[in-house]
């Protein structure tokens, strides 16, 4: 099986995707790209939030000769979709694009594809396969009668097949579903099959909060087991909930250090405090320190104490009071409503 650590690398603009490199987090415009005021600002905002790589949809040559303009004006490198139209990711090449996600199935024939492979490699711009369980071919579903793991492997093997032809290796794949067992296994299947870096994602997972438990279990799944080159969480939400959420997901799998863990723990019986209160007004205000810390919000004595201690900055909560932590050492005993502004004051000093 190809892990993170063996595939191919590709560069992305100034990003490395693949053969150990970190994984990275994207996400996709939702503005008219031919809006290039519109566009940019999401763009930074993306960015702000901690997106690496940003694709763009393409769907005419307005919006391929907007990429100019947007390239101008945003440091993060840019993909281009495209479908059905070869001569939009010819005029996405030329200008200043860095990466184009295709089907060369659904641009006509392999002299189109040529076209493009021949374009790309020119100005060393990789190509990402984008295959979809519910675009699959016809003839594929004819074959296995319905969307499974070996069709979608076989799709993506086709394509790959028609780029190589050309001489053209800097590939990315993607094998997504909208569900979660059948991403899991065509993504195993493709890491047993091919050298590619893979690009991580469960499709049409609906809004923010169903999207990121699928996201997490499909994508998550894949990190845990080494494979995974760059991931996408795909919300019908603000594109830059994708971001958070891809950041979390990361964070969990071990796999993006950095910023603030918050740890908080289930309440139960034993808790005599408000302890989902103060939970919530903690987590978002500490979420985006510039900080590399724990800070753990604990509810009782059984668990509490050792957990806060562990943590960098942390409460531990007992009857209407709490142990305020720093560095495994109790700084003192708090009432409960001076508890939130004791703990905000230690993290600012500390």
């Amino acid at each position: 099986m190809k892990t993170r650590n063996d595939t191919r690398q590709i560069r992305v603009g100034n990003v490395l995707v693949g053969g150990g490199a970190p994984v990275t987090v994207q996400s996709m415009c939702n503005t008219k790209t031919w809006d290039v005021e519109a566009t940019v600002q999401q763009i930074k905002d993306l960015r702000a939030a901690g997106c690496e790589i940003v694709r763009l949809a393409i769907p005419d040559e307005r919006a391929a000769l907007a990429i100019e303009q947007i390239r101008e004006q945003v440091d993060v490198p840019l993909v281009a979709d495209i479908h059905f139209d070869y001569r939009l990711a010819l005029l996405a090449a030329e200008r200043g694009i860095d990466k184009i996600r295709i089907n060369p199935g659904n641009i006509g024939g392999p002299e189109n594809v040529k076209a493009v492979a021949e374009a790309c490699k020119a100005r060393h711009i990789p190509i990402r396969i984008g295959v979809n369980a519910g675009s699959l071919e016809k003839s594929l579903l004819e074959k296995y009668g319905h969307p499974c793991p070996e069709a979608m492997v076989e799709s993506a093997r086709g394509h790959v097949e028609l780029l190589t032809r050309f001489g053209f290796e800097d590939i990315a794949l993607s094998l997504k579903s909208s569900t979660v067992p059948l991403t899991i296994a065509a993504y195993r299947m493709a890491a047993e099959c091919f050298p590619y870096p893979l690009h991580l994602g469960v499709t049409e997972t609906g809004t923010e909060w169903n999207g990121t438990i699928q996201s997490a279990v499909g994508i998550g799944t894949l990190l845990s087991e080494g494979i995974g080159d760059t991931i996408r969480v795909s919300l019908t939400a603000d594109p830059v909930k994708e971001v958070s959420a891809g950041i979390a997901i990361l964070k969990a799998a071990g796999l993006r250090k950095g910023g603030v863990k918050f740890v908080s723990c289930p309440t139960c019986g034993r808790t005599e405090i408000d302890l989902i209160g103060l939970a919530e007004q903690v987590e978002p205000l500490v979420r985006n320190l510039d900080k590399d810390i724990t800070v753990a919000v604990m509810g009782c004595v059984v668990n509490g104490p050792g957990e806060a201690r562990e943590a960098d900055f942390g409460i531990a909560g007992g009857k209407d009071k709490g142990l305020l932590f720093q560095k495994g050492h109790v700084v003192g005993t708090y009432d409960y409503d001076q508890l939130l502004g004791k703990l905000l004051e230690l993290i600012e000093r500390g």
